[in-house]
Order: structure tokens, then sequence, then C-alpha cells
């Protein structure tokens, strides 16, 4: 059931979009628009490349995987 609410929030741009589109078919997103978008595409995608390039592991040490010791979870 929790769920539910994330995939809610997902779809709800597609269908204001498909809603938009069907309320004004005629219109066209300005260059403004076009412009944002793009910008906050770039921007979505070098925040991605920055966390995964500083979340990534040394290259001097090996890869240790969790495991347990005394009952608990050990990194």
């Amino acid at each position: 059931m929790p769920y539910v609410a994330e995939i809610l929030l997902f779809l709800l741009p597609f269908g204001l979009f498909a809603l938009w589109r069907k309320l004004y078919p005629q219109a066209e997103p300005t260059r403004v628009v076009l412009v944002l978008a793009a910008i906050g595409i770039i921007l979505a995608a070098a925040g991605a490349a920055w966390y995964g390039l500083n979340r990534r592991l040394e290259s001097d040490r090996p890869y240790e995987p969790a495991h347990l010791r005394d009952g608990q979870v050990v990194r």
C-alpha cells in the first residue's frame, strides 16, 4: 500500500500534461519553457554524475561485502 503514493506521484506529471493537451490542443510550449526544461534535464544529469563519482569506491580498496558479526550487520 505505501507504493501507491509513489506511483501516483510518478504518474502525476504525465496526467497533468495529458490534461493540458486535452484542454488546449492548439497550445504549444513556448521557447522559455523548452529552455527551462533543457536546463533542468542538464542539471539533473550533472547531479547524477556528480553523485555517482563521489560515491564510488576508492581504487586501492577491495570490495568487502557486508557480513554478520555477533548478530549485527557489519560493513
